[in-house]
């Protein structure tokens, strides 16, 4: 079976995040697929970002959604790097990339490029949010999608009986793969994802110990932050 490593916003721990910059170096060393984050500027254009505002990541200050896309191409997003647009990406490297997308609006935008671009077999789309993952599948036929979650219930706690739980929350909006948490990932949970037929990735996974865990726990791969994860996970088994 192989063992994705995924480049988290490239590879946000020696290049500045979601830039050319990081995504260019995080196919060089070969990471088999590119994380990044998409918002809608108050123009509507589809910008590579993490953050609902500007102020970790760049110079400027401000929510994103407050500043068309010329106001943030003005801004320095680390080593004079600018904030790229999603297309700007596409065409900068050829890896395989996975979306995150923050909301539904941010959904309908992409899925006009899917199609126009015919990226349903090169971009997988992934959201915290159930509903936009629903939104991309119901708008881009045939596109794979993952849900993230950071915390999840366990399915046996009875205080949440009547609350579905991640396996059953992917199920229903039709993800073919889960993103959870490593910290927080039980091998109960990677069982269950497994009987139901789902793909797990571990996030985010910076180390020798998380890396033996994503192993131990039979994890379809990691997103991770740093280059040499990559070159580890290929001789940790």
């Amino acid at each position: 079976m192989s063992f994705l490593t995924i480049g988290h916003r490239g590879v946000m721990g020696v290049e500045p995040e979601n830039t050319l910059r990081s995504f260019r170096r995080a196919e060089r060393v070969g990471m088999d697929a590119i994380e990044l984050d998409l918002h809608l500027s108050k123009d509507g254009a589809l910008v590579v970002m993490h953050d609902a505002d500007v102020d970790r990541t760049t110079d400027g200050t401000g929510p994103i959604a407050d500043k068309t896309l010329d106001e943030l191409r003005a801004l320095d997003a680390g080593l004079g790097e600018r904030i790229p647009v999603f297309e700007e990406v596409l065409d900068a490297v050829d890896a395989p990339l996975q979306a995150e997308i923050k909301d539904v609006a941010a959904a309908r935008v992409l899925a006009e490029v899917m199609h126009r671009r015919d990226l349903a077999g090169r971009v997988e789309v992934s959201s915290f949010h159930d509903e936009a993952v629903a939104e991309i599948a119901r708008l881009v036929p045939g596109v794979r999608t993952v849900l993230i979650a950071s915390r999840w219930e366990a399915p046996t706690q009875a205080a949440v009986a009547d609350t579905p739980n991640i396996v059953d929350r992917a199920r229903a909006v039709g993800a073919a793969t889960l993103a959870l948490n490593i910290r927080r990932l039980t091998l109960e949970t990677a069982e269950r994802a497994r009987e139901a037929e789902l793909r797990i990735i571990g996030w985010v996974v910076n180390t020798q110990q998380h890396l033996r865990l994503a192993r131990a726990l039979e994890l379809d791969g990691v997103t991770t932050d740093h280059p040499e994860i990559r070159r580890t996970s290929r001789f940790t088994a």
